[in-house]
């Protein structure tokens, strides 16, 4: 059965621009993904990791005029303290790091409007701005579509300091290039996955059904994404 098209506005959600000569350089050396991948694409999905490959932050990266990358992240203290760490990491980097809370974002499922999420092919798209045309649906609505395509919503999901991508299934979402060289914690998550060294994912499973010493996460309706042992 077609899926209605309808839209949800995101919760809590932020911006951060970054801007000046060095900005692909600087951010290709923090964060999981590849930068340059938006040579081929309009978003690329990645996150930045600790020294020792534990999840801190997920966000979203497109380029604006041509000369500055947004990166679309979770709002609040979590996108104050990611600026923080990020001009942490600038030292002389010629990067200018601005940020912007209270960020107006739409998800937007079976209706092409705004930029592809790249994260699974069913995720629709995302944008700035409100969609014309479409129905608006609860936040709810749109959370039980991700949670059933077992997408981690951040710091929902995967645990600051706490969880790795190999447990958040981050490869198969298109947030981890493993061929584009070094960044923070790239050692650690590669060693992860040539080595089949995680021992438990996030899976979807209905809230009656949890297994014995499993984590839930993120919820909606009967479902939830849940850390099991594998």
């Amino acid at each position: 059965m077609t899926q209605t098209p309808f839209y949800t506005k995101l919760k809590k959600r932020g911006k951060i621009v970054v801007s000046g000569v060095d900005r692909i350089d600087f951010l290709q050396s923090l964060i999981s993904n590849d930068v340059t991948l938006l040579d081929q694409q309009d978003c690329v999905y990645s996150c930045l990791l600790t020294p020792q490959g534990k999840f801190i932050y997920d966000f979203f990266i497109t380029e604006i005029n041509g000369d500055s990358l947004l990166m679309d992240c979770e709002g609040g203290e979590r996108l104050q303290s990611l600026a923080k760490l990020l001009g942490m990491y600038k030292l002389r980097a010629d990067v200018t790091i601005e940020l912007q809370d209270n960020s107006d974002v739409y998800a937007i499922i079976g209706a092409k409007y705004g930029t592809k999420d790249p994260r699974h092919p069913d995720m629709g798209y995302r944008s700035f701005e409100k969609p014309d045309g479409l129905e608006e649906k609860p936040f709810e609505e749109w959370d039980m579509h991700r949670i059933s395509l077992t997408i981690p919503d951040g710091s929902r999901d995967m645990i600051p300091n706490k969880s790795t991508l190999s447990e958040g299934n981050i490869d198969k979402l298109n947030g981890l290039s493993y061929e584009k060289g070094c960044y923070i914690g790239q050692e650690l998550t590669a060693r992860m996955h040539y080595r089949g060294l995680a021992k438990k994912h996030l899976q979807t499973i209905k809230l009656d059904a949890l297994p014995e010493k499993s984590e839930l996460r993120s919820s909606c309706g009967d479902i939830g994404i849940v850390l099991v042992r594998i």
